[in-house]
Parts: structure tokens; sequence; C-alpha cells
């Protein structure tokens, strides 16, 4: 039974619920339901109640991960066994994500999404034994089985995902490019996966959905990748129709790159850096030079000089080898989804060749040092080895740790207790590395692409 309360004019309305089985939870055995209740006990209901909050406050306008436990203090979630499955107690749940007492129906299903991996990461892979976490290939294993298991994997369909990575805080000329670029992707029957929050995670979906509409399209995938450190901060936006929740950043990263067919990035800032020198390390290791991927950066013209920052760091770091797996695109909307289209044909060509899987990109070599969990502490970021004396790939996975630890200073919980606590990180490098360093990272302040919400105060200092 339903009831909706509030208990004085300046706090937030809550509701108190049951909810049902939604998204692929409704037929399980006695076993499974009895594994999902174990494995959402003890230390992982914390967990589970801080992404269950971030999907009932889907949309939210605040980038600050602790703001919708001080809004919803009393809120708790938990998980009731019984013979026909499953049922979800909700307890002070935030009233937004109800229509006259019912809960909203994309809301339930990507609530069930989080109990699902979330239960399915503590006792299938991190508690079952079969996995050697440390082991690149038992890494890739497990990303391969959460993916499965959340059913994102589809058979017998060509490539057609367009990963889209950009900042959840954008102006609204770069938010409605991201839109037209949606728009034209969607025209050619292309799906969407992103990193399932606001600004230009949330633009290309919904530019999609209107031109899946427009085409008649029946089955479309909004797919939003996630994991527990950075949903409390980027809730799912509303058009995101299946959700996956990995259990740390590298792993959501290897995930988008073995799902998707090509990747487009729009302007962002310290976390879109991370993702771009994630992907170029990859794709700059020689093992890697002969796997088509099709790579985009593009925004408006009001964008071009951050791209030219982008280009200029980027060659400067990884050498002008690097621009040669990446292509700008300025004000083109329409080129991009082409040329991203005609991508995905070498890609079809590559997978046939050399009988990888349409769904799931085996082929493709992630190096040890992109996949184990890296830890942003003071210790940890201070010993980053920032210089070109070494291939532009390692250099590269330093650099993606870098730009982690400052995401994590800004928008983490964790990360901002440290902050709070220590103090700004301490990053040392090259000194040509950490000039070019700050000034990126002064244009990201400037141009407002590091929080949403309040004045932004670094989380780190440079020594040059």
């Amino acid at each position: 039974m339903n009831e909706t309360r509030q208990k004085n004019p300046m706090s937030a309305a809550t509701v108190n619920s049951r909810v049902y089985p939604r998204g692929g939870m409704d037929i399980l055995s006695r076993h499974e339901v009895s594994r999902l209740h174990d494995a959402t006990k003890g230390g992982m209901h914390d967990l589970l109640r801080r992404c269950a909050l971030a999907v009932l406050t889907s949309g939210s306008a605040s980038d600050d991960p602790r703001a919708a436990l001080v809004r919803y203090p009393d809120f708790d979630i938990q998980v009731v066994q019984q013979d026909r499955g499953i049922k979800l107690e909700l307890s002070n749940a935030p009233a937004e994500a109800f229509v006259d007492g019912k809960i909203i129906v994309g809301v339930a299903e990507l609530l069930f999404a989080v109990v699902r991996d979330i239960a399915y990461v503590a006792s299938e892979i991190q508690g079952s034994g079969q996995f050697d976490l440390e082991d690149p290939e038992d890494i890739t294993s497990a990303v391969f089985e959460i993916l499965r298991n959340a059913r994102a994997l589809r058979s017998h369909v060509d490539p057609n995902i367009v990963v889209c990575w950009g900042g959840h805080s954008i102006g609204r000329e770069e938010y409605l490019y991201t839109k037209s670029v949606g728009y034209q992707l969607g025209l050619r029957g292309l799906d969407i996966c992103t990193g399932c929050g606001p600004g230009a995670m949330k633009g290309p979906m919904k530019g999609a959905n209107i031109a899946h509409a427009k085409q008649r399209r029946a089955t479309n995938r909004y797919i939003g990748i996630t994991e527990p450190g950075i949903i409390a901060a980027e809730s799912p936006n509303p058009i995101v129709n299946e959700l996956v929740i990995m259990p740390d950043i590298e792993k959501r990263l290897e995930a988008f790159v073995r799902i998707g067919h090509g990747i487009i990035v729009f302007p962002g800032g310290v976390g879109t850096a991370e993702e771009i020198l994630y992907l170029l390390g990859i794709l700059l290791n020689p093992e890697n030079a002969d796997v088509p991927f099709p790579l985009v950066f593009t925004g408006p013209q009001s964008s071009a000089a951050y791209f030219e920052r982008i280009d200029q760091f980027l060659r400067l770091t990884l050498g002008d080898a690097v621009a040669e797996r990446y292509r700008i695109v300025i004000e083109d909307p329409r080129e991009v989804a082409i040329y991203m289209q005609r991508g995905f044909e070498k890609v079809k060509a590559h997978r046939l060749d050399s009988k990888d899987a349409f769904f799931f990109n085996w082929s493709l070599h992630i190096q040890p040092e992109f996949q184990h969990p890296f830890v942003p502490t003071h210790e940890n970021m201070l010993k980053l080895r920032l210089h070109r004396e070494q291939p532009a790939h390692e250099l590269a996975a330093d650099l993606r740790r870098a730009f982690s630890g400052i995401v994590a200073g800004n928008v983490k919980e964790e990360g901002m207790r440290a902050i709070e606590e220590h103090g700004p990180f301490v990053i040392d490098g090259e000194p040509e590395i950490m000039r070019a360093l700050d000034t990126l990272l002064r244009d990201f302040v400037a141009q407002n692409r590091m929080k949403m919400s309040g004045d932004y105060k670094p989380c780190y200092r440079l020594i040059a």
C-alpha cells in the first residue's frame, strides 16, 4: 500500500511503497531469489540504498553525490523474499518518482536494474571465486558476464551502437548540438549508449528518440552504463531504458569500448578527458593497430577552441601519431552520423574477417594498467608517472588516472571527503606536461565544465 507524506513544509515529500519486479526480474527460481536477498544485505545495503536513491531522483540538477541523501535522510530500501520472487519495500522514497501513488514504470525498471547488478556482482563476480580480478582475461570475462546478465548483449544485430561521451555540465548551445547529432544518428537507425546522466549524455538520447519515432522504429535502445561512485552525482536521465551498473570506473570504461562499435566525444570536463585518454591509450597499443574503431570529436562552432586545446594536449603528451585515431568535426551533425555509419561498415567487415562477435569486441586488447582499479588517494596521485620517457600508451594510462582522481575529488563522495580532510591532490610530472595540463584544467574551470552546482574550488595542485 502506498502512503505519501511530508513531515514539514520545508522537507521533501516522500512515499512508502511496495514495488514488484520489472525489467526481466519477474521470473526467478527460489535459489535466485535467495541469492538476491542475501547479496543485498549486510555490506551491500548502503550501496543499494545510495544507487536506488539516485534512480528515484532521476533528472536531478545537482552533481553533489551527498545532496540526495541530505534531502531524503530517512530513505530506505529492503529486498523482500517471497515465493513469487522478490519485491522492494521503499520507505520515505522521493515522491517525484510516483504518479498518483504509483511508481513511474521507467523508474521501476531502473530500480530493479540496480538490484540486479549489485546482487549479481556481489554473488557471481566478486564472491563466487570464478574470476581472478587481477587477471586481464578474467576481468574482461567479468565485464562480459555483467553485460550478459543485464541482457545488454544482443546477437544477430549488425554493429549499430554509438557510445557518446561528454560533460554533464555543458552550456545550452552545446546541449542542443548533442541533440542534433543524436537526431542524425537516430534517423540512420543507430542506438545510443552513454554514461546515463544529464548534459551530453542526455542530449544524444533525446535527439535519437525523436528520430526513431519519426522513422517508426519500434525497438530502440538508450543504454546507460554507470558505476556506484558516480551514479549519485550523475543520476540516470529519463530516456535511459537500459541501465547497467558496473562495479568500478575501469570496468565501466571497458564495457563502453566492448559493447560500442564507435564513439563520439562531445565537449566536457575532466571526466571526458579521462575517457578520451582511456580509449586512445588502448588504440595506441601496437596490438590494436589494425582494429577499426571510429572516433569523432565534435561540437558546435563555439566549441572549436575547446577541441583545438584537447588536440594540442594529446599531440604534446602522446605524439602527433595519436591524431590518426580520431577525427574532429565542427558544426556538422550530419557529417558525424555519416562518418560513424561508414565506420560501422568497416567494423562489421573486420569482425567478420576475424570471426569476432558483433555484440562484444573481444579482439580489442586492453592492457592491465587500464583494467586494474585506481584508488585516488593523495599518495597514489603523487606517484603518477607523467613523463614522455615511456611508451605513449603507458603515459596515457597515468594521465587517465590523474583525471580520474580529479573526477573523484569533484563529484565522488569518498574523493570529496579525502580532499576535505587532507587538502587538494598534488600532481607532479614533466614540466611541459604539467604546464599543458594546467592550461587545460584552467580552461575547464573558466568554462564551468567542472561542476553544475556551486562555486568550483580546485581539488588538485600541480607542481610544474
